[in-house]
């Protein structure tokens, strides 16, 4: 693997001496996971997207979720411990996490915001979420991501 793939969330991972391992796949521009799953041949069950939300306080909440799934707001209120969530503007998402839609990482944001893994990847040996950005993915242990963000593994699933 040479330099020139390495991304904020591969060197995170690097320096915090987790396993991972990368797929790198062609891709010029956004499109949704389910697409790059079937793109792939990877099942949807262990593929899982990163979704900022902003609650009503203003803070802002990251949810890894399965790809095909949607957030429960109510749900993800409840977690955070705020009256509302929802999601942040499309426009907002470099600004907000460094990232760009389709690169959106849990790891590596521009501040480590509260994080929250949806429940059902406790139970997979291995999941694959976004390399930093797009064209980039990566295999790891839920439980290991949840040790480098600090995460919580709550049912935040509609």
């Amino acid at each position: 693997m040479g330099k020139e793939v390495k991304t904020n969330a591969m060197r995170i991972l690097d320096r915090e001496g987790v396993s991972y391992e990368i797929n790198l796949y062609e891709c010029r521009e956004f499109v949704d996971g389910i697409h790059i799953a079937n793109m792939l041949g990877q099942p949807y069950d262990i593929s899982y997207k990163t979704l900022v939300g902003v609650g009503k306080s203003g803070e802002y909440f990251v949810f890894v979720i399965p790809i095909d799934r949607e957030l429960d707001f109510k749900k993800c209120a409840a977690a955070a411990g705020e009256k509302s969530i929802e999601l942040i503007h499309v426009k907002d998402i470099t600004k907000v996490t460094g990232y760009i839609r389709g690169g959106c990482s849990p790891l590596g944001m521009k501040k480590q915001y509260r994080t929250f893994i949806d429940l059902s990847a406790r139970s997979k040996e291995k999941i694959i979420i976004s390399g930093g950005r797009i064209g980039a993915q990566i295999f790891l242990s839920p439980e290991d991501l949840k040790k480098v963000v600090c995460a919580e593994f709550v049912d935040v699933l509609r």
